[in-house]
């Protein structure tokens, strides 16, 4: 979309904060993110703790998150920065991209993860896609994650479900049914028979109902709900 003031405009960077506990990758990633003129990095944290700080004092648009850092971890930091309302988006590096501290962080709200061996291309990609709203990773994957580490989601016995959930029609629950599938919006299109149009604006008011940011979160929570069940 084009800013208010015409072609000639100018769209503000992005603002990122690299939150990492290794100097050397985030001068690694420094040196990669620093050359792209719509990305501006504003600070950077040695541990989770700090993230949260500086998050909150200089509210960057996005926070590239580590998992594993000493004083509080980021799984900890991305739940206290999402509890914060703040308007701040987590993006999670890991070295390992299918385990539990992963699963948490999506848990706890962040957008989104990548590897931290992720090409440049790919990095800066998903930092512009998670600016914009959307998540970056992928249904299935998410999905696997999931089913892989059910134990660390509420037992079904105690799971309550949300009265939010009953606003949804019964089409947007199927549209979520379907999503926490790993689904894309193309294959639901043709499952239930409609257009890609009408899926994306059935996902539109899922989230918007549910007071959610993106499909991570929606995934999420028609698991942790129990309205679909690991290896389902």
């Amino acid at each position: 979309m084009m800013a208010a003031g015409g072609a000639g405009a100018a769209r503000r960077p992005i603002r990122l904060l690299l939150a990492d506990d290794q100097p050397l990758l985030r001068t690694g990633f420094r040196m990669v993110l620093g050359g792209e003129p719509d990305l501006d990095i504003v600070a950077e944290a040695c541990d989770g703790a700090e993230a949260v700080d500086l998050a909150t004092r200089l509210l960057p648009d996005v926070v590239l998150m580590d998992v594993r850092m000493p004083r509080q971890d980021g799984v900890s930091a991305t739940r206290a920065i999402v509890a914060a309302r703040l308007p701040v988006r987590v993006l999670i590096l890991t070295t390992f991209d299918l385990d539990e501290y992963v699963v948490g962080a999506l848990r706890a709200g962040a957008s989104g993860f990548l590897t931290k061996d992720v090409p440049a291309e790919d990095l800066v990609a998903a930092i512009r896609t998670v600016a914009a709203g959307d998540a970056v990773v992928a249904p299935r994957i998410l999905r696997h994650l999931l089913d892989r580490f059910a134990t660390s989601l509420p037992d079904p016995a105690v799971r309550q479900r949300p009265a939010r959930l009953d606003t949804l029609t019964d089409r947007e629950r199927e549209v979520l049914v379907q999503l926490a599938a790993g689904r894309s919006n193309a294959e639901i299109a043709q499952k239930l028979s409609v257009s890609e149009t009408t899926v994306k604006t059935h996902v539109g008011h899922v989230l918007t109902k549910l007071g959610l940011r993106d499909r991570v979160q929606a995934v999420v929570l028609a698991y942790e709900t129990g309205l679909v069940r690991p290896g389902g």
